[in-house]
């Protein structure tokens, strides 16, 4: 059970460790839970963005649009390799697209981060989640960063 503190007491917490703490445990349970596909998340990020626009996405205006959420130093044309290996993904004309079996191995791995998505709202009101991703936000804006959504 999670302990309450006053207001008080909340508002005098370095944001930092918490906010760091936070996205160690998310990013360590998603990355767990791909890694049962034994996909890493430049594996998701990638699927994800080729079944979204099929046919449109060249290597390198993807990695261009992933490198933004790389923190590991990933070689995403070992990634893309990866995923062309498997047959999870097609390349034509310099074109990526997802086959049947990559387009359900998205699936899977996309039912899997949702249980994590669960797990971690499990207790949080709605309303309360949205606040603390427009707290976020405007910190991050706050201190030089985009506080946007990414398109």
């Amino acid at each position: 059970m999670i302990k309450e503190y006053s207001a008080e007491v909340l508002a005098a917490q370095p944001i930092g460790a918490w906010s760091s703490e936070a996205s160690r445990r998310v990013v360590g349970a998603l990355r767990a839970a791909l890694a049962v596909e034994d996909l890493t998340q430049p594996h998701w990020w990638t699927l994800n963005h080729v079944a979204g626009k099929p046919g449109e996405w060249t290597r390198q205006a993807l990695v261009e649009r992933l490198a933004r959420y790389d923190d590991l130093g990933i070689d995403f044309d070992e990634v893309f390799d990866d995923l062309l290996a498997r047959g999870w993904m097609t390349e034509r004309d310099g074109r990526l697209t997802l086959t049947e079996a990559g387009e359900a191995g998205r699936v899977r791995a996309r039912e899997r981060n949702a249980r994590v998505h669960e797990r971690m709202h499990e207790g949080v009101d709605t309303a309360d989640f949205v606040t603390t991703i427009n707290v976020l936000r405007r910190m991050v804006a706050n201190l030089g960063g985009d506080g946007n959504l990414p398109d």
